[in-house]
């Protein structure tokens, strides 16, 4: 073996360790980033509830409005299911004291600046979840936001099939979203 492979190798051999190295460095600072980013069991007082999908809550000394992630309620002006949705969030909201755990998933706020959030009733029930199985919303996911998005499908597909809330005989006419294309917010 030549001097000039024997150098090759050792350069090889180096830059190999050296791309472990930042790999690992990396894969660990990730992991650490990403933990920090989604904080779960936080405990949060809710101030206000402004319709199915939307709230004010305290979290620490700051107000934050939150949209619940994977779901779509119906619009206030979509009577009467917007509504009846705000209402049944309010009950579940009330039934846990105004004070729910708070879910981060991969993206933290939308492009209206709310925080895009998972809530947890007191005994550890998802408030997504149970606005779909009651039929007071309807599944809206957007990746990469989809840790519950199974879930939330079998929710929905149960409400759908026991013909509840909006998607009873007497349900919801236009979709939350199709009714906003038509009717923009101002």
């Amino acid at each position: 073996m030549n001097i000039k492979n024997r150098k090759f190798k050792k350069a090889n051999l180096f830059t190999s360790i050296i791309f472990i190295i930042v790999a690992v460095f990396y894969l660990i600072n990730e992991n650490i980033s990403t933990t920090k980013d989604k904080t779960t069991d936080s405990l949060v007082s809710v101030l206000s509830i402004a319709d199915g999908d939307t709230l004010t809550a305290r979290i620490g000394k700051k107000e934050e409005k939150i949209r619940l992630i994977g779901i779509d309620a119906p619009e206030l002006a979509q009577k009467p299911w917007g509504e009846k949705s705000k209402e049944f969030l309010q009950s579940i909201i009330s039934s846990s004291g105004w004070k729910v755990s708070i879910e981060y998933d991969i993206d933290k706020r939308d492009k209206y600046g709310r925080l895009l959030a998972y809530l947890r009733t007191a005994d550890g029930q998802l408030i997504n979840q149970k606005m779909l199985e009651n039929g007071y919303a309807m599944l809206f996911t957007f990746p990469p936001n989809v840790k519950y998005v199974n879930e939330l499908t079998a929710a929905q597909s149960t409400a759908r099939k026991n013909k509840l809330g909006i998607w009873s005989d007497k349900g919801l006419k236009e979709r939350p979203v199709d009714y906003r294309m038509v009717h923009p917010r101002k």
